[in-house]
């Protein structure tokens, strides 16, 4: 039983140190306390994000406390993680409100009954010089250096800021503040979590496991999945935007996103690796179930199916979704010309109908031909109506790119 218990907490990660670490920290027969920590640096929740606190998931449901850090003050400061390049401080207002929209989207994932949330401000913000220079004295330059991104920037010449130097070992004194047994990241924090364990002996504690996940590659197949990079799936998002981004990934990637993103397990993600490599599955059917199986698990079962249909109107029949969302649109997205006309600015009904992000986006899109009104393109910035406002186009369907549509409903007070 023990060593099934391991073996599921093991599944799907890239690292543990020290090796055989993690089976010692179960025999001590207690509940571990296995830490976690988010930057809140961005809006959204993405899957890769979302592998790291899948295996949290895991160990709460095997009985051990989730302590979720939220790094309010971390963030600040910036990880340099993965980074060719200094990274932009935030302020304190910017990390606020990033925190306060990412953490409705963690309960899509963890327990949050279950969760001991906290924030490293708590501890680090009070840190005086004599705190701060403490901490530097647990390390040397030499050991920073041996982390490959510091090192890369160093040997091509880029800055590296003392601050940067300092987020390690912040880091490392969540894990002493919380008492953590086990610290879970990806594979590129594997040098922040070692530093943990070490501030944590020298604090006359036992240092944590670290267990990394390995980082997931975005819907370009290249690079890591990334809301700066465009290559994302958010967990918020839609079904049918859901489905279709993942029906855009790389074949390569069906089986780690199985993996890594669904519950369908290690015995079932063997077979469908070897499936596919021998050609006995076939890669688009794998990849539908593959993409069913995530927009369950974030929306509801019945949901995936219901986003393939509705893929399959748009991309297979080139048809219009039979329930595309209303919309009403405010009376100052249409003019009356000087015949006594009625017309509407394109670019802002599209704007005020949700479907883009701004005018120039639209007008972006207008050029290249994916802007289209009941099935019928629509290249030019004002569209002249007949009638009073909404007038003829009342009810009418408009679709921005392949997945976006609204109807417009009416307009509003």
């Amino acid at each position: 039983m023990a060593d099934d218990a391991l073996a599921r907490l093991q599944s799907g990660a890239a690292e543990i140190a020290p090796e055989g670490g993690l089976a010692e920290k179960l025999a001590l027969g207690r509940p571990l306390r296995v830490k976690l920590g988010l930057d809140p640096t961005a809006p959204t929740v993405t899957l890769g994000w979302a592998v790291v606190l899948r295996k949290l998931r895991q160990f709460q449901d095997a009985g051990h406390q989730a302590v979720l850090i939220v790094g309010d003050f971390t963030a600040r400061v910036g990880d340099p993680s993965g980074r060719s390049s200094t990274r932009p401080t935030l302020s304190k207002e910017e990390v606020d409100a990033f925190a306060e929209h990412v953490l409705s989207q963690f309960w899509k994932v963890i327990d949050r009954d279950r969760v001991e949330l906290r924030r490293n401000s708590e501890w680090l913000e009070g840190l005086g010089v004599e705190d701060v220079l403490r901490l530097t004295a647990s390390t040397t330059v030499a050991r920073m250096l041996e982390r490959d991104d510091f090192a890369n920037r160093y040997a091509a010449g880029k800055p590296i800021s003392l601050m940067e130097f300092l987020y390690p070992l912040l880091q490392g004194a969540d894990s002493v503040a919380v008492e953590a047994d086990v610290e879970l990241g990806g594979t590129d924090q594997l040098f922040n979590l070692l530093v943990g364990r070490e501030l944590q002996r020298d604090a006359g504690k036992d240092p944590q496991i670290a267990l990394t996940m390995p980082l997931l590659e975005g819907l370009d197949g290249v690079q890591k999945m990334s809301q700066s990079l465009g290559n994302y799936v958010g967990v918020d998002e839609p079904p049918e935007d859901m489905f279709g981004k993942l029906m855009s990934i790389p074949d390569q990637l069906i089986a780690k996103y199985e993996l890594l993103c669904t519950d369908l397990g290690p015995d079932d993600n063997a077979r469908v690796s070897a499936g596919l490599a021998e050609g006995s599955l076939h890669p688009n059917e794998e990849k539908r179930r593959m993409a069913r199986t995530i927009v369950d698990l974030y929306h509801g079962p019945g949901e995936g199916e219901a986003a393939e249909r509705r893929f399959d109107l748009i991309h297979k029949e080139h048809g219009i979704p039979e329930d595309p969302p209303d919309v009403r649109v405010p009376m100052s997205v249409f003019r009356k010309e000087q015949d006594g006309m009625w017309s509407v600015h394109v670019p802002a009904l599209l704007e005020a109908m949700g479907l883009v992000s701004s005018r120039s986006e639209a007008r972006r899109l207008q050029a290249q031909g994916g802007v289209r009104m009941d099935g019928q393109s629509q290249p030019s910035e004002d569209l002249r109506i007949d009638g009073e406002p909404p007038g003829a186009i009342s009810g009418s369907v408009w679709q921005v790119g392949r997945r976006r549509f609204a109807r417009l409903a009416g307009m509003t007070d």
